[in-house]
């Protein structure tokens, strides 16, 4: 399989996460002109699926390092299995939430405040579970990261104030999305050995083993959560199935393209976290807040005719988190 070798091509790696983690929310802006975002989710963990079966097959299958895809599934234990299914399930909880919290609030403020947040906590429930890198350089990071987001939910908040249309729906969905999503990769984590890529430890899986089973615990558990947002939406009338298969074509090649962004990522940073370690690795991918918030901010106009003071916030959250994010890097350095 495709092994990272060193800790440069791992931060790379880690900026693709970050780009594609903070790019696939325009797949669903995009739709939800003229599709409800259930629905639109639906396709989104599809893509993923596909993504973990595709890069299984390629990038996990070739090269005489590690062990292929099919060798490395037949010998991992149950209980890494479940630990990645888990962490499959967790993350579909959290995503649906955010996928919710973006349909309300959008992207700059969705992003920011709820993956703001994950990757704080995120951050440290990894690092207790891997302790790699500068713990000081590290935590500074966070720190800042941590007022960046602050400052987002401040100028949510007033320019929600300056336009009279003051809610607190979609700040409420973002922290619960990033309260779970902080705990989806962990599991992830746990079920592969981030310490030898190369040889890896008798019944632990290789990243593209892992994601593969993580994608299907997104998927299993899409036949729940979804479904019951499905019935019981956050916003507007309840959708059904029936209408989900008379969308076109088109309009479910968008959900997939979303899904396979974000797979893109997800198989980059679980293969950067053999050299980053696991907390360094998740932080850096989920620097995807600042991506999301420039979409949100300057392509998708969510902020616009914002007061003087809106824009000031805007601007100290964005170089807060380039700081935080730059610290990051430091730590794994």
């Amino acid at each position: 399989m495709f092994i990272v070798s060193n800790y440069p091509l791992a931060i790379i790696f880690c900026f693709i996460t970050m780009l594609c983690w903070g790019s696939w929310g325009n797949t669903q802006k995009l739709a939800g002109r003229t599709w409800r975002y259930e629905l639109f989710y639906w396709d989104y963990v599809i893509g993923i699926l596909l993504f973990s079966l595709l890069s299984a097959f390629t990038l996990g299958s070739i090269g005489s390092e590690g062990r292929s895809f099919i060798s490395d599934l037949s010998q991992a234990e149950i209980g890494n299995i479940g630990s990645a299914f888990l962490g499959g399930i967790i993350f579909n909880a959290a995503n649906i939430l955010l996928s919710a919290a973006i349909a309300v609030a959008g992207l700059s403020v969705a992003f920011p405040v709820g993956i703001g947040l994950a990757l704080i906590l995120g951050v440290i429930i990894n690092y207790i579970g891997q302790q790699t890198g500068n713990p000081l350089l590290l935590f500074c990071g966070v720190a800042l990261v941590t007022i960046a987001v602050v400052l987002n939910a401040l100028a949510y908040n007033k320019q929600a104030k300056q336009a009279k249309r003051v809610s607190s729906k979609g700040i409420v969905l973002s922290l619960v999305a990033g309260i779970l999503m902080s705990f989806f990769y962990r599991f992830i984590a746990a079920s592969m050995d981030l310490d030898n890529f190369v040889s890896p430890a008798a019944g632990k899986m290789t990243p593209y083993t892992a994601m593969f089973i993580f994608a299907c615990g997104i998927f299993v558990s899409n036949f729940i959560f979804n479904t019951i947002v499905m019935k019981r939406p956050f916003e507007g009338a309840p959708v059904s199935y029936r209408e989900y298969f008379r969308g076109s074509f088109g309009i479910h090649l968008v959900g997939i393209l979303g899904g396979i962004i974000w797979g893109l990522g997800n198989a980059f940073n679980l293969i950067a976290a053999g050299k980053a370690g696991a907390a360094i690795s998740y932080g850096l991918g989920q620097g995807a807040t600042l991506v999301s918030a420039f979409w949100g901010v300057f392509v998708w106009k969510e902020f616009k005719n914002s007061s003087k003071s809106v824009n000031t916030y805007l601007l100290l959250m964005f170089l807060l988190f380039l700081a935080g994010i730059g610290l990051i890097i430091a730590a794994g350095a």
